[in-house]
């Protein structure tokens, strides 16, 4: 486990032993000798434990636990205190310090203390990503005008039952709005169906919307409910409906006008109350006009509709939404103290994202497994950093992306599928790239 730890004292000698012990320890540490110049040093990067004197020249150490954990709530905080100043360091922990330990009683413990902090940080990170991914609306990030705009019109209309539509490019996050307009509506505690249109063929959609009975064709071993029938009291999000087989579509239009359906196989008529949210990154009155959808189904799913922006529209939000997935992915990867550099976020923001947030969650996750040293810097970004380099320099790109999919293949244990995914290129592609660099 490594961690970020800032040491505050103003004894020289004692803070350069702990620095080295801490580092030695594989710590990122930092020293500061003044409250003022540990509160700049907080400003300026992120840390997770705070190890510092209750005596300073400029502060006291209860009020600076106070501070700290006001503006750094996630920060824990262990004091270092002489004998004649426990009393001092137990009201800085009824403010929010971790622990305190003894000067030259205590140094033993200094390590193992620190060790538990850290824990008690991840575990707090681990539930804060854990909540911004279960609560509704709070886990669409942004405060950009146009997504607030959206987020505020699926508030409004999770209030109610009527049909969504959401609509905009590939990766804006139309199943992520789906999800919060389910758990901020009365059918909350019922299930929320998703299925993707584009990703069956016409028969093996029928029968995962439909369900079937045994026997109803070849393959079909056994009976099998539905996603209408399993989104009953709740919400079914049709994701990529532009993409559903227009016989298919006639079938959908009966069960939203009579809230009837018949299962493949079947006779017998049964009924399903759902909630129906669509979203397609198609001109739907393009795909009428070329008789790819029908109008009727247009106007049942189009009561009301929410545009996403894509997120070249609002690189505002950029940052934020990067922080999220650092988060995530740093917990899902066992990373602790990952530290982030400026030039990490300005090649971020270079990009045009034409995947969008999909396509940025991807890219973090790449370069959490690509980066050294625990450092997110611009080298951890090779598909979009190497966008700087002149064209001339092709061999430091074709290094680059060598390595890049060195590290992918060794993070995924040789699985070239999931390599692959989240390399972004197609399985045939690698198996060419891996040829060409002579790797196996």
């Amino acid at each position: 486990m490594s961690g970020n730890i800032l040491i505050i004292d103003d004894e020289i000698k004692l803070l350069k032993l702990l620095g080295m012990i801490l580092s030695q320890e594989n710590f990122n540490v930092k020293e500061a000798s003044t409250a003022r110049s540990a509160m700049t040093m907080l400003e300026q990067y992120e840390f997770d434990v705070v190890l510092s004197d209750v005596r300073l020249p400029d502060a006291f150490g209860v009020e600076l636990v106070k501070a700290i954990k006001t503006k750094y709530p996630q920060l824990e905080i262990i004091l270092m205190t002489a004998f004649g100043n426990i009393t001092d360091a137990v009201q800085a922990m009824k403010n929010g310090a971790y622990d305190y330990l003894v000067k030259g009683d205590d140094n033993e413990k200094i390590i193992p203390l620190v060790y538990k902090a850290l824990d008690k940080v991840k575990d707090n990170k681990s539930r804060v990503v854990q909540q911004a991914v279960t609560k509704g609306f709070n886990q669409i990030i942004g405060k950009s005008p146009l997504i607030l705009h959206a987020k505020k019109l699926a508030e409004k209309v999770a209030l109610t039952d009527a049909a969504v539509l959401l609509t905009g490019e590939t990766g804006t996050g139309k199943e992520v709005f789906a999800s919060a307009i389910h758990k901020g509506s009365d059918r909350k505690k019922n299930s929320f169906v998703a299925i993707n249109c584009s990703a069956f063929s016409k028969e093996i959609l029928e029968s995962e919307l439909f369900g079937h009975k045994q026997g109803a064709f070849t393959g079909a071993l056994k009976d099998k409910k539905g996603l209408i029938e399993e989104a009953n009291g709740g919400t079914l999000f049709l994701d990529e409906i532009g993409e559903m087989p227009i016989e298919l579509q006639a079938k959908l239009l009966r069960v939203l006008e009579t809230r009837e359906f018949i299962k493949m196989g079947e006779t017998k008529v049964s009924k399903s109350d759902f909630r129906l949210i669509a979203a397609t990154n198609r001109d739907l009155i393009d795909e009428i006009k070329q008789g790819n959808f029908r109008e009727d189904l247009y106007f049942r799913l189009n009561v009301f509709e929410i545009t996403l922006p894509p997120l070249r529209e609002r690189k505002e939000d950029l940052k934020a939404i990067a922080k999220h997935f650092i988060d995530i992915f740093s917990h899902k990867l066992h990373l602790t103290g990952v530290q982030v550099n400026p030039d990490y976020y300005k090649v971020l923001e270079r990009n045009d994202w034409k995947g969008n947030i999909r396509e940025l969650r991807n890219a973090v996750e790449r370069s959490l497994i690509l980066m050294d040293n625990n450092i997110l810097d611009a080298e951890s970004l090779p598909h979009y950093s190497e966008k700087a380099v002149p064209e001339s320099d092709s061999l430091s790109i074709r290094s680059l992306e060598k390595i890049h999919i060195q590290k992918v293949l060794q993070y995924t244990k040789g699985n070239k599928a999931e390599a692959a995914r989240l390399l972004e290129i197609g399985i045939a592609t690698l198996y060419r790239k891996l040829e060409e660099y002579g790797l196996k």
